[in-house]
Parts: structure tokens; sequence; C-alpha cells
């Protein structure tokens, strides 16, 4: 009997934690189909031709700085917070965004992460010179002390040049902790080798590196799918961005 009860007890455990994970699956493809209309309503997700930081041209481009109302930004804090929350937790203590795109980002998630979670991290970034009169130094918003666990965040990154610029001046202020590299998009290129810049960033840094939502997602969720009355990606636009992929997307 008791050995029946046990087992019993496991399977109803089992069951429970299948149905949660499920329900955690739907709600995290609701919250990507959201972030994904948020992007676009807000022009920060775009579709043509583009030239990127990287020399490669695009017939897709990421713009953090086309948020730029204050619903808007509280909307991207709130995205950013609960990616952060679910990706990495919230045990760290400054939030790092790179001049300039970074900065608004991590002001806002640094908000946001208090209002949802009540858990207060500083917020800072870097200045792209030493100030030399004032507030002196490289950085603004907090400093960066022995011990300090640090969180980095970003629009988007396709090659990792940016880390390469912003992971020095961090190491630099002292015993620092990264925890890790969160961005909004992931566009699941190939950096300087065959894998991914997020990635090479793991391997090269030793610290995760996640995105809100991949653009197989975007794909899958605007290719042939109307959103708000209109087909964002139709057949030509997807034989473009196929072609795109085949030169540069990870192997």
């Amino acid at each position: 009997m008791l050995s029946f009860l046990i087992k019993s007890s496991q399977r109803i455990r089992a069951m429970l934690k299948l149905h949660m994970t499920k329900e955690r699956q739907k709600w995290m493809e609701e919250y990507k189909k959201e972030f994904i209309g948020f992007m676009i309503d807000s022009k920060a997700l775009k579709f043509g031709n583009f030239t990127l930081k990287s020399g490669r041209k695009s017939p897709f481009f990421m713009n953090a700085g086309a948020y730029v109302t204050g619903n808007q930004l509280k909307k991207l804090g709130e995205y950013y917070a609960r990616a952060i929350h679910d990706n990495f937790g919230l045990d760290f203590d400054v939030l790092f965004g790179p001049s300039y795109k970074g900065i608004p980002l991590a002001v806002a998630t640094s908000m946001a992460i208090s209002d949802l979670y009540g858990v207060n991290v500083r917020y800072c970034s870097n200045r792209k010179e030493v100030k030399d009169h004032g507030d002196t130094g490289i950085l603004l918003g907090s400093s960066l002390k022995d011990g300090d666990r640090v969180m980095i965040i970003e629009d988007v990154t396709t090659s990792g040049k940016s880390i390469e610029e912003t992971f020095p001046i961090i190491k630099s202020q002292g015993d620092i902790e990264i925890k890790g590299l969160i961005v909004s998009l992931n566009r699941m290129e190939r950096g300087k080798t065959k894998k991914s810049a997020l990635e090479e960033i793991q391997a090269k840094y030793g610290f995760q590196a996640r995105a809100i939502v991949t653009m197989p997602e975007v794909i899958h969720a605007l290719y042939q799918n109307p959103y708000k009355g209109q087909v964002i990606i139709d057949d030509r636009l997807k034989a473009s961005i196929d072609a795109y992929y085949k030169e540069y997307g990870v192997r």
C-alpha cells in the first residue's frame, strides 16, 4: 500500500511538473510574440537594405534608438527585466549599458527590476572619452568596485565588437565578476568564426549570453502571418533573409 501511494505521489508530481512546463512554454511563446509586435510597432526592428557596423549588408536591422517615448522605454525595461530574471536571476549588483544605446536600456531596466521584483540594482555606463573635469573618469552612473557582480545589457550583438570594447573597461575597475550579457535580439549569424557572436562571447569571456528573442523566432512569427492586417515578411523578403543567412548564418 505504501509503495502504491509513493508511486502515485511521484506520478502526480511528474504530471504537475509537465503541466507547469507546458504552461511556461505557452507563456514564453506569447511573451515573445508580444515583444516581436512591440519591436515592429516601435519601428525598432525594420526590414529593407541596411549596412551594419560590421560592414555586412543586411535585409533587417535592430535599432534600440527607436524607443523614444516614456511608455516605450517603460515597456522595454519590463521585457528586459523579465528576460534577465528568467535567464540569470537577480543575484547581481550593477546593470552596465555600453554607450550610447546601452545607457537608456540600463536605466529603464534597473527601474523595471525595482518595480517588478523589489530589487535595487545600480546602473552604470561608459563614456566614449575619459572626462578630465567635474565628475571625472570613464564611467557614468554608479562606480564599479571590487566584488561587484555586473550584468551587461545591449540591444543587439552582431560581431561581438562592442563587448571587445566594453569588457576591458569593466575589468579595469577592479575585481569584478561579469554575470552575463542580455540582448533584445539574437541575430543568429556568425561572428568571426562559424559560431554565433553570442556563442563566441561565451567561449572567449566565460559568461553566458542570452536574448529576449532570436531572429528565427521573429521569422516564424511574421512569415506569411499578418500582423495588424499586414504581412511583414512575405516570400520576397523571406528569400532575401534566407540568402543573407546562407552567407552569414550560423553553421
